[in-house]
C-alpha cells in the first residue's frame, strides 16, 4: 500500500523540540538498595485499566501505566515519536486507510506473544462506546480491520491528523485479548498483564504497589529488578520520605523545600518545565459566566507573575493560551494584542505590542462596571480547587480570590480531589470556576485547545456553538500548516472571549539520591525503567 512511512509521518507531524531543562542541583539524601528502587509519587492509582474510566485521563498516573503496559507508539523524553509495539505506521495516499506493523519480539507478562490480533482487539475495544473508553469518539474512527502476518490495515471513517499521536497519549495502550477476556474486568484489577518492562507484583489500592522487572521485555532492560511505588499525596510527607531514606526518588517536592535541601551533597535533583498548564476552567451554565465582561475581568485581575514569584519561587512561566512553549501551535503573541473585532481578521493583524491584555486591574474594574458590578456591589461565584495535587494549588487559588476581591469579585473556595474534579468535569457539573492542570505530552493543539474547548469533549467546561463551528473543520484538516494556524486563531478568539483562564506553565521537581541518574521528560513522566544508577 502506498502511504507515509513512519519517518514521513514524523516529519509531517512537526514534532517539536524538547523543552529546556534546568541545571541539575545537588541535594541531601541517602543511599539505596541496588536491587530495589523506591519512588514517592503524589498521585493515587485506582485502576489498572489504562484505557477506561476517568483514571485513564489522569496525566499524573501515566508513569504507572507506562511501566507495565506498552503504548502502541513510543515517545522519547523530547516528545518525538519512536517505535513501540508498532514499529512502523502511516497513511494511505488518499488518507482513507492506515497501516501498522506490529513488532514480532514482544511478549505478554504470561509469556505468550503479542500479536496483530491483540492490536486489533485493543483498538476495537477502545472504539466501542459501551466499553468505557472516554476517548472512544477518536478510536471509533478506525474500522474494518484486516490482518496479514504482523501487518494491520484499517479504514478510517474520517481523516483525523491526530490518530497516531493518540497512540502514544491517553488511553493509547495495548492489552492482551486472551488474558482480559478470560479474567474479566474485576479480576483484571488484581492481576493485570501487560507487555511493558515491569510486571505488577503486589498492589494495595491507593496506597502502594511493587513491580518486578520482566526479563523477556523486548526493549532496553530496566536496571532495577524491583520497584516500590509509594503513593503519598501530601507533598511534605514526600519530602520527609526522601530525607529519612524511605524512598530514593520523590516527585513533586514543594519549591521551598526543593530549594531548602539543595545544600546537602548526597541528593541530586532537577526543576524543569513540563508540558503541563495550570488553568481555571470556566463553566458557562449560569448567567454570570455567560457574561463576557465578568470572564474578562476575572482574567485581567490576576497577576500571574506574582503567583509564580511568590508561590512557585520563580519556577513557572505565565501563560495566555492553552499552548505552552514547545507545543506545535504555541503563539507568544496571544494575550498581548488588542482583541480582534472579527474572527476573520488575519492572525497577526491585531497585534499591538504596546497593549497587554493579561494583568490589568483597571480594565478588570471597567469590564465589571459595564455589567453593573463593583467593589461595593461585587459579583459572587464559586471556585473549586484541589489541595496538594499540584504544588501550591490551594494557595494559588486563595491568592487569586484576593486579587479578584480587589476589583469586585467575591469568590467562595471549595476543595475537592482530582478524581472528583474529573468526575464533575465529565458530567458538566463543575462550579463557575475550577482550578486544575492540563497535560499534553504530544504538543498537538487538538489535545489542548480541541479537547478542552470542544463541546462534546468529556474534558470541556465551556460549551459554545460558535467555538465548535471554528474547531470542527480543523479536525479533518490535512494541510498541517493550515491546521496549526487555524488553532492559533482559535486560541486568540478564546483569549478575547475569556472562555478559559490559562495561568502558568508548571515546572516539575524531582529529587533523588546522588547514586541515581534521572533524565527529565518534557511530558512530566517519571519512568522507573529509564532511571539508572550513577
Amino acid at each position: 500500500m502506498k502511504g507515509f512511512s513512519r519517518r514521513q509521518f514524523l516529519k509531517a507531524s512537526g514534532t517539536a523540540v524538547a523543552l529546556p531543562i534546568a541545571t541539575s542541583l545537588t541535594l541531601n539524601g541517602c543511599a539505596f538498595n541496588k536491587e530495589t528502587l523506591t519512588i514517592a509519587y503524589g498521585a493515587k492509582l485506582s485502576s489498572w485499566d489504562p484505557t477506561t474510566g476517568l483514571s485513564s485521563l489522569n496525566p499524573a498516573i501515566q508513569s504507572f501505566y507506562k511501566s507495565v503496559f506498552d503504548s502502541f507508539i513510543g515517545q522519547s523524553p523530547d516528545r518525538s515519536l519512536r517505535p513501540g509495539i508498532l514499529i512502523d505506521w502511516g497513511w494511505s495516499e488518499d488518507r482513507s486507510k492506515i497501516q501498522m506493523t506490529v513488532r514480532k519480539d514482544a511478549l505478554w507478562h504470561d509469556g505468550s506473544p503479542v500479536t496483530a490480533d491483540d492490536v486489533v482487539w485493543s483498538l476495537e475495544r477502545a472504539g466501542n462506546s459501551a466499553g468505557g473508553n472516554p476517548m472512544h469518539f477518536i478510536w471509533s474512527k478506525i474500522t474494518n480491520f484486516s490482518v496479514s502476518g504482523n501487518t494491520v490495515t484499517a479504514d478510517v471513517s474520517e481523516y483525523d491528523p491526530t490518530i497516531f499521536k493518540w497512540m502514544v497519549h491517553l488511553t493509547g495502550y495495548i492489552l492482551p485479548k486472551h488474558a482480559y477476556t478470560r479474567l474479566g474486568a474485576d479480576a483484571w484489577e488484581r492481576t493485570p498483564i501487560g507487555s511493558g518492562p515491569y510486571m505488577v507484583d503486589k498492589y494495595e489500592r491507593n496506597n502502594s504497589f511493587s513491580l518486578k522487572a520482566f526479563p523477556q521485555y523486548w526493549g532496553p532492560k530496566p536496571e532495577f529488578k524491583t520497584v516500590l511505588i509509594k503513593m503519598i499525596p501530601d507533598a511534605q510527607a514526600r519530602v520527609i520520605a526522601l530525607e529519612n531514606g524511605s524512598c530514593d526518588l520523590a516527585v513533586g517536592l514543594p519549591f521551598d523545600e526543593f530549594n531548602r535541601v539543595i545544600g546537602n551533597p548526597s541528593l541530586s535533583g532537577n526543576a524543569y518545565p513540563v508540558t503541563d498548564l495550570g488553568l481555571i476552567f470556566i463553566t458557562n451554565k449560569d448567567a454570570v459566566m455567560k457574561d463576557r465582561n465578568v470572564r474578562l475581568a476575572m482574567h485581567h485581575a490576576i497577576n500571574k507573575q506574582k503567583l509564580i514569584d511568590e508561590l512557585m519561587l520563580g519556577y513557572g512561566r505565565p501563560m495566555e493560551s492553552l499552548q505552552v512553549p514547545g507545543y506545535d501551535s504555541y503563539d507568544p503573541s496571544i494575550g498581548f494584542g488588542r482583541p480582534m473585532d472579527s474572527f476573520q481578521v488575519p492572525l497577526f493583524d491585531a497585534y499591538d505590542p504596546s497593549i497587554k491584555t493579561d494583568f490589568d486591574p483597571y480594565r478588570a474594574r471597567n469590564f465589571l462596571s459595564k455589567s453593573g458590578y463593583s467593589r461595593s456591589k461585587p459579583v459572587a461565584l464559586t471556585i473549586q480547587t484541589t489541595q496538594g495535587y499540584r504544588p501550591q494549588d490551594y494557595e494559588m487559588v486563595k491568592m487569586i480570590t484576593e486579587m479578584w476581591r480587589e476589583v469586585g469579585i467575591e469568590a467562595n473556595i471549595q476543595i475537592h480531589s482530582e478524581t472528583e474534579h474529573l468526575r464533575l468535569r465529565a458530567k458538566h457539573e463543575l462550579a463557575s470556576a475550577s482550578f486544575f492542570n492540563w497535560s499534553n505530552s504530544t504538543g498537538d493543539p487538538f489535545m489542548s485547545t480541541g479537547l478542552a474547548m470542544l463541546s462534546n469533549s468529556p474534558d470541556s467546561a465551556f460549551k459554545s456553538a460558535e467555538l465548535d463551528r471554528l474547531i470542527v473543520p480543523l479536525l479533518k484538516e490535512s494541510d498541517e500548516r493550515k491546521r496549526i494556524r487555524g488553532y492559533q486563531k482559535i486560541d486568540r478568539y478564546i483569549a478575547d472571549e475569556g472562555m478559559i483562564i490559562p495561568l502558568l506553565q508548571f515546572f516539575q521537581t524531582v529529587a533523588h539520591t546522588q547514586d541515581l541518574h534521572f533524565t527529565p521528560h518534557s511530558g512530566g513522566e517519571v519512568l522507573p525503567q529509564e532511571i539508572r544508577s550513577q
